[in-house]
């Protein structure tokens, strides 16, 4: 299996429910780096797995509606617990809708999966991994 990884990042705030998150039940900031790892079994006519610089606009465009906003006040998200591990489904998931209309090229069908990782810290991220 190739993969592709692109990076790109996003400043969030957001509380959680749930007495489990402690004091993360108040508003807080959050930064996230945030890698979409795209994977296909075979090269495309190209030679490629993905045209990066595609990739690379598509994550910008799916982190950039989330950067510099209160998530909690965010009407898709409304009611969701915006842990790392479901900001990356949620960013994995739109950026398959991207895959699906075609905004990474025309042999983007030919892609098996990707992932989207979220680091939070230099020590702890999550991932969410989906097929194509």
């Amino acid at each position: 299996m190739f993969s592709v990884t692109v990076r790109d990042h996003m400043m969030v705030a957001h509380s959680f429910h749930g007495e489990v998150f402690g004091p993360a039940q108040r508003l807080h900031g959050a930064t996230f780096v945030v890698d979409a790892t795209f994977r296909r079994a075979e090269l495309d006519p190209d030679e490629i797995v993905v045209d990066i610089a595609a990739a690379a606009r598509e994550l910008d465009t799916v982190v950039g509606a989330f950067n510099l906003r209160n998530l909690d006040e965010e009407p898709t998200l409304a009611g969701v617990n915006t842990t790392t591990e479901k900001l990356a489904q949620v960013i994995a998931d739109r950026l398959a809708e991207g895959v699906h209309a075609g905004a990474l090229g025309p042999h983007s069908a030919g892609l098996a999966g990707l992932t989207a990782t979220l680091h939070e810290s230099h020590i702890a991220w999550a991932s969410y991994e989906r097929t194509l």
